[in-house]
């Protein structure tokens, strides 16, 4: 990870879209493509591109708010890369994919769930909290936004399994892959964030519950992660 050390300016707060699309740019263009987090970059970053362009395009019914969340979102991906390449533990949702990014027998469509997972299953929840104290409203004035995000996941996952699947001749309904595969679903994820980001929004004023939720939330969703990670043999 040492190639990631000469990004500091990766810790400061993302202006805008934009900007967090120039990072994730950076990043992807120091990275193997094989890599394991090169490969759930790649995605993350078509589907930022897609929620950059409609906002622009006025898909959103507040655009600030729906930049704001975008942001906050991206940043905490952001930060756990910046942690791993400075020796620091990322989060534990993220640390199953930094630790087998390079493992010859993890699949790019592994990778790329366990990013989508870790993101997804923690990171959203805490991205619409904090936008929630920015723009000092309730998450239910952010429902909107928070469910035309996950539209343009939920709109490209189907293509991203399309794109990492092997061929279909290697596929088979036994085949571990397409059972690994199968076995989470973003749909579901994305539910529980919700429900997570509205847990901790009423614990807000008791932070120390606040904080064993989110640990235990963290802890559970990398426990996800590493067995969507599970190698496999050729």
């Amino acid at each position: 990870m040492a190639q990631l050390e000469r990004i500091p300016e990766f810790t400061a707060p993302a202006h805008g879209v934009d900007g967090v699309l120039a990072r994730m740019r950076a990043l992807g263009a120091d990275w193997p493509p094989r890599d394991g987090v090169a490969v759930f970059n790649r995605v993350y970053l078509s589907v930022t591109e897609e929620v950059g362009r409609r906002i622009d395009g006025g898909t959103f019914t507040d655009p600030a708010a729906a930049t704001a969340l975008d942001v906050r979102f991206a940043e905490r991906y952001l930060r756990a890369v910046h942690a791993a390449a400075s020796g620091r533990r990322p989060p534990a949702c993220w640390r199953p994919l930094f630790q087998y990014r390079r493992h010859p027998g993890v699949r790019p469509l592994q990778f790329a769930l366990a990013g989508i997972n870790a993101h997804i299953g923690h990171d959203l929840a805490l991205a619409l909290v904090d936008t929630c104290r920015t723009l000092r409203c309730e998450p239910a004035d952010l429902e909107d936004e928070f469910d035309r995000v996950g539209d343009v996941l939920v709109s490209l996952e189907e293509r991203i399994r399309e794109e990492l699947m092997p061929g279909p001749d290697l596929l088979q309904v036994a085949d571990p892959l397409t059972h690994l595969a199968g076995s989470w679903s973003l749909e579901r994820a994305r539910d529980g964030a919700w429900a997570s980001a509205r847990t901790l929004w009423a614990l807000r004023d008791l932070p120390v519950v606040a904080e064993e939720f989110r640990e235990r939330l963290d802890g559970a969703v990398g426990l996800v992660g590493r067995i969507l990670l599970t190698p496999l043999p050729d």
